[in-house]
């Protein structure tokens, strides 16, 4: 029996198709994401990519070397710890900073570029939509612990926005310019030594996905609350939301069997790169020094293909994923450029 100890909450800007969707799931009044749907049904922040994320490591140097070596990646800027490295020819990046006491090995955040992008009025939508303004936290601090917040950390006079959604997920906002740089944008950047030529040609982050106790909330929240539209269906209860140009996306699984309230746990990035083809690239994963899983459990320098089926939204004998875990067996995912999540071969036949 479902729970009616309370009531569901007005939704006065949400469409029709979203509140059925919403009201099909049980026990509503308790996702951690009511709170935010009850006030709000848009931001009015409009995303433009996936611009760049975080990644925490045992070793810096050693991960730097891994990346550059598997997939050329430059450095395009480095701050308060952090070193940034380039994907492909854009300003996309991903950051590596070393783990502190008591931290993992794991990706620590994700950022958008946005519209229009002002730190204040984008801001003050955060408060409207009902985050907590606080003093940003420490680096280390882990995301539910400032659930449904925002902050701004200044960075030697470069402002920064990041909030916290419902289940920990730290976003970072930027400007489409950022690059992890100096000034007002973070923009002024000065490249350190190009790498040299990687294994696979990177084109662009793709996606993450994050493992959640509420998917369906997290999913339906971030599609109203930023004008998202459902990409493709990876399965019945498994939309894949379309960031920008209709390939880049994030998708929010959960829950899972005995996850009870954990926090969110980015589970993997995916990069889109050029010529994909499975066996080269198991070929040359191997030559690098990375073992094939097969059936045991993954761990540092391996590699593996995930094939998905009809029923997840694949092609008949599965839609091959390639993924690959690095020093500290973070995961990775890799995919043609034209991949949307989708279905085909290539997984590039969505509905956008």
């Amino acid at each position: 029996m479902k729970n009616t100890s309370c009531s569901i909450p007005a939704f006065p800007r949400l469409r029709r198709r979203g509140f059925l969707r919403l009201g099909a799931v049980s026990g509503i009044c308790s996702s951690p994401f009511s709170r935010l749907l009850a006030q709000t049904s848009s931001t009015g922040i409009k995303f433009n990519k996936l611009h760049c994320f975080e990644i925490k490591v045992t070793d810096v140097g050693r991960s730097i070397d891994f990346y550059q070596g598997l997939l050329g990646m430059n450095i395009i800027s480095a701050f308060a710890g952090r070193t940034c490295l380039q994907v492909g020819d854009s300003n996309q990046f991903m950051a590596v900073r070393q783990v502190m006491q008591g931290e993992m090995p794991a990706i620590t955040k994700l950022g958008y570029s946005v519209h229009d992008f002002d730190l204040v009025t984008q801001h003050e939508a955060l408060v409207s939509a009902g985050f907590t303004e606080i003093q940003a936290p420490d680096v280390s601090t882990p995301g539910i612990e400032n659930a449904m917040s925002v902050w701004v950390a200044d960075r030697q006079g470069t402002p920064e926005l990041h909030f916290a959604d419902a289940n920990g997920v730290i976003v970072q906002l930027v400007d489409d310019s950022y690059c992890g740089g100096s000034g007002p944008l973070g923009n002024i950047c000065e490249a350190g030594e190009p790498a040299p030529s990687g294994l696979f040609d990177l084109n662009e982050i793709n996606h993450f996905t994050a493992f959640v106790n509420d998917g369906v909330g997290a999913n339906t929240y971030y599609q109203e609350a930023f004008d998202l539209k459902v990409q493709a269906y990876q399965g019945p209860g498994s939309p894949v939301t379309g960031i920008g140009d209709g390939y880049q996306f994030v998708m929010y699984a959960g829950p899972f069997p005995g996850q009870g309230q954990a926090p969110a746990n980015i589970h993997h990035a995916s990069f889109n790169i050029h010529d994909f083809d499975e066996a080269q690239m198991l070929e040359k994963l191997t030559d690098y020094g990375l073992s094939a899983r097969g059936d045991g459990q993954i761990g540092p320098m391996m590699h593996y293909v995930s094939r998905r089926m009809p029923e997840r939204g694949g092609v008949e004998g599965g839609t091959p994923e390639v993924y690959f875990t690095d020093p500290d067996g973070i995961l990775m995912q890799m995919q043609d450029l034209t991949y949307c999540g989708g279905g085909g071969y290539l997984g590039n036949q969505c509905l956008l």
